[in-house]
């Protein structure tokens, strides 16, 4: 019988909140921990050894092994982790809300590899990495814990969590430790083995380097109005309770809220891209009036310099747009919060 499997996602604000509930943790804790942060997929992480020095446990970064209790697995950088039978497996399967790692790629194969048996936790982090993953050990019958979101760096990640699924646990850090012990040392139920038509093996699968369209991707929803921001492929629209997210038929992934963000940065960069053209047409047009004054052609003098006024005018309305407070405005309230930390490896 498969012990209980406890799996942990964080992002921005994660490393001390990690840190302190490892502190927290027993030596002999009676179940694995595997735990995601977003990482930079460029830099080296250091996240293992930097919650080694506070746990008792050992803390491995995840390299394709079989489960342990009392071991924690951290994920690396530009590979998914996820859990496969009682093996962890590392995949650079399709990025999920722009994620590899992903917290609700770990999740969803929690849920779909122990049911019941699964204890999914969400800590501090921007958006809503996660709150599928959660929605997803709860529909098979497992525990969902999430941190009390007044006391989270970012609250983002834990409110959306709160608000969507059934949440079992709403806790402090510091109340964390005591109630997963009590809840790993209870007699585990059996797991009921996931059918292949099942949406969340089949968005496991994804994840694992399956082919979307061979592993099911259609099946999983109704198309939807939006394309990919990847690969502009056409977005199947997924719905678990009040969840609405979107998977395109090579497997990228995004919940609302990522998708909103991944647009407000089309449009942004967008509206520079139209500066720079705007900027190389007023210089031709210049170097055009130059010519004309040359030649002693007054009229053409005259018209081009009302042309590199018109554009001049239009650039001051487009840079007002590149630049406005607005785009910050309609972002999320810590959707921005991650930044690269080169030392951690993190994203926080």
């Amino acid at each position: 019988m498969k012990d209980h499997v406890v799996a942990i996602g964080a992002s921005a604000g994660g490393v001390p909140a990690l840190q302190k509930l490892l502190a927290s943790l027993p030596a002999d804790f009676n179940a694995p921990l595997l735990i995601v942060m977003h990482l930079s997929p460029t830099e080296p992480s250091h996240l293992a050894e930097i919650l080694q020095a506070v746990s008792r446990m050992p803390v491995k970064a995840a390299q394709g092994e079989a489960l342990k209790r009392g071991t924690v697995y951290v994920a690396v950088p530009d590979h998914h982790l996820l859990i496969e039978g009682d093996r962890v497996r590392l995949s650079r399967g399709p990025r999920e809300s722009r994620s590899r790692p992903a917290i609700d790629v770990l999740l969803r194969s929690a849920a779909v590899n122990y049911g019941p048996r699964a204890i999914g936790v969400i800590l501090t982090g921007a958006l809503d990495d996660g709150t599928a993953g959660l929605w997803a050990i709860k529909d098979k019958g497992g525990i969902a814990i999430a941190q009390l979101p007044a006391e989270a760096e970012f609250p983002s990640m834990p409110l959306s969590a709160i608000q969507h699924v059934a949440v079992d646990h709403v806790l402090r850090i510091g109340q964390m430790a005591d109630v997963l012990g009590e809840l790993v040392r209870t007699v585990p139920q059996n797991t009921p083995e996931a059918g292949k038509d099942d949406p969340l093996l089949i968005e496991t699968r994804i994840a694992l380097e399956d082919r979307a369209l061979d592993a099911g991707v259609r099946r999983l929803g109704t198309t939807s109005f939006y394309t990919c921001p990847e690969c502009h492929g056409s977005l199947v629209e997924i719905r678990e309770g009040t969840i609405k997210r979107y998977r395109c038929h090579t497997g990228h992934a995004y919940s609302e809220r990522a998708l909103t963000q991944d647009g407000l940065g089309k449009i942004e960069m967008s509206a520079w891209s139209i500066i720079a053209h705007l900027e190389e047409l007023k210089v031709l047009l210049e170097d055009m009036q130059q010519s004309s004054g040359a030649l002693g052609t007054g009229a053409a003098v005259a018209n081009y310099a009302q042309r590199v006024q018109q554009i001049d005018d239009l650039l001051t309305q487009m840079r007002a747009v590149a630049q406005h407070q607005a785009f910050d405005q309609l972002r999320d309230d810590d959707g921005l919060a991650e930044k690269s930390s080169p030392r951690l490896g993190v994203l926080r």
